[in-house]
């Protein structure tokens, strides 16, 4: 603390300068923003002393000063000598909460050691996943010239989808926008390879596609320069600070939709306010799914007039977009005859689809045609799952092996493993039972809505916890069917297997409920084309 110290001591250590509770005052302040000898008050005031010493003159002139008078020397000494430290509206700074002053640095010092010692585990998961190295410079803030020559001259908007999970919703939200805003250019951006392959699926031509800068500052600058949004929407939650520090400096609204704050989320938040409290404030819309997730949103510092509660954009987005795949077809290729009863895993996790063979083995002694597709969550595991049902003796195919010319015997075939991306919806359609993962083996669970949506009767685990107020709705109004244990599951199986009718009615009940919960989507629609004015 010797730098500060001195530099403390040369700013404010003359009775002729400052009066001694305004120098009390000061040096409080000073402490309070420097979080080392290094800090960046410290920096300031040695610079600020060392300038005015070099030109022989008091910097405060020959009148007693004021409060203000050192903030205004602060701020003067800030865009000279720190900038690009972080994020800063200069007209803000008499207000600007000195302690975030120094997170923003503490964070963007913290993130780029953080960066560096994850890179190699972030590009070995990209190598994982496959097909990163296309738009790979763009997660850098690097574009090319089409993309230039797509937004020169546009007013554009720019939707942020995380991965495939929001991709639906996105789409969506940007197809409805597109209607009520033709004028505007579209931009779509996504964190993974697989958010990427669904974009280029379901959305035109006419909309950018982008990956998602990393959330280092000069990147985040960068990629806000040449987008140069009107706007931006976040898809449920993805907060990173330098993004929202670019777009407060920038002066650009930006929305959060279908949000959802879990316990763990909340928690959070609440215990870095000192930081998130900015970000939340500073929403111009936020839509939210429910009542709980509305009063969250309060307690951490969103406005409660821009907080406006319109269901889950799920249900709005089930079952939408994209090139269609036949799988009727599809099956007759590897065997299976079109009378046959179909399982499908869905979104599966680790140790599920393990769980899932094993259940249809015993299954298929009673229902000799029943056949198993299993679409893990992540299409990168196919290899591993696939050597488990070797081990189980499971007679399986790859979907990526399928081609035009592949036939197989009838009845040769007992599973599908779909190891590609973008095709669970059209699996779902086929199905006459449906289960959904991540539900028996991981917590948290995937979306229900989409199989119910299509009328199929749905079975979960009882960790559901990802949807707190979708799958409580479900259960009451006997919509879907939960299960404890591989050992219910299958029971519960055999009963729906067995039963056309309760499949049916099962089916019904669920796709009544997802249709009485549509409309979110134009209630967020309106939000924000009402705060843009149009």
């Amino acid at each position: 603390m010797g730098a500060l110290r001195s530099a403390h001591q040369g700013a404010v250590g003359t009775d002729n300068l400052l009066k001694p509770g305004l120098r009390s005052e000061v040096a409080s302040a000073i402490y309070r923003d420097a979080f080392s000898g290094n800090g960046v008050v410290a920096q300031l005031v040695e610079r600020l002393v060392r300038n005015e010493k070099v030109r022989g003159s008091n910097p405060l002139g020959s009148t007693t000063p004021n409060v203000s008078q050192i903030r205004s020397l602060f701020r003067r000494e800030l865009l000279s000598l720190g900038r690009n430290f972080c994020f800063v509206r200069p007209s803000r700074w008499v207000t600007f909460p000195r302690i975030q002053l120094a997170m923003r640095f503490l964070y963007n010092l913290l993130f780029n050691i953080g960066f560096a010692l994850s890179a190699p585990f972030y590009f070995l998961k990209m190598n994982r996943r496959g097909n990163w190295v296309a738009g790979f410079g763009q997660r850098f803030g690097q574009y090319d010239g089409k993309l230039k020559q797509a937004l020169t001259n546009r007013r554009s908007i720019w939707v942020h989808a995380v991965s495939v999970g929001e991709v639906n919703i996105c789409t969506r939200l940007v197809e409805a926008l597109a209607v009520r805003l033709p004028l505007h250019k579209f931009v779509v951006s996504t964190t993974t390879s697989t958010g990427m392959a669904e974009l280029q699926k379901r959305l035109p031509s006419d909309v950018s596609k982008i990956y998602y800068p990393i959330d280092r500052r000069k990147h985040v600058q960068r990629a806000l320069g040449f987008v140069n949004p009107e706007a931006m929407v976040f898809v449920e939650a993805e907060i990173w600070p330098n993004m929202i520090w670019g777009l407060q400096r920038r002066g650009i609204p930006y929305f959060l939709v279908n949000a959802r704050i879990s316990d763990r989320s909340f928690r959070g938040y609440r215990r870095a306010a000192f930081l998130f409290r900015e970000f939340f404030a500073g929403f111009a819309g936020l839509g939210v799914q429910n009542e709980a997730d509305a009063e969250r949103l309060r307690v951490l510092g969103a406005p409660a007039e821009r907080i406006q509660v319109v269901g889950s954009l799920k249900f709005d987005g089930a079952g939408s977009g994209g090139v269609r795949l036949d799988v009727e077809a599809l099956l007759a290729q590897l065997g299976v005859p079109p009378t046959a009863l179909v399982l499908v895993g869905g979104s599966t996790h680790a140790g599920e689809e393990a769980i899932l063979a094993g259940v249809a083995a015993n299954l298929r002694k009673k229902y000799p045609d029943l056949f198993l597709i299993l679409v893990p969550r992540h299409h990168e595991r196919g290899g591993e799952v696939g050597r488990e049902l070797e081990r189980m003796g499971v007679k399986f195919a790859y979907r990526s092996e399928i081609t035009p010319s592949t036939r197989k015997a009838p009845n040769s075939i007992e599973c599908l493993l779909v190891n590609t991306t973008g095709e669970l919806r059209f699996f779902y359609a086929r199905a006459d039972v449906v289960f959904v993962g991540k539900s028996l083996t991981a917590e948290g669970g995937q979306n229900p809505i989409e199989p119910a949506a299509l009328g199929k009767p749905v079975l979960f685990g009882p960790h559901m916890t990802n949807f707190p107020q979708v799958v409580p709705q479900f259960l009451a109004e006997k919509g879907a069917v939960q299960v404890q244990d591989a050992g219910e599951l299958e029971r519960q199986l055999d009963d729906l297997l067995g039963n056309p009718s309760k499949r049916r009615e099962l089916g019904q009940r669920g796709a009544a409920i997802v249709a009485a919960n549509q409309g979110g989507l134009e209630k967020t629609v309106q939000m924000i084309v009402k705060e843009l004015g149009a």
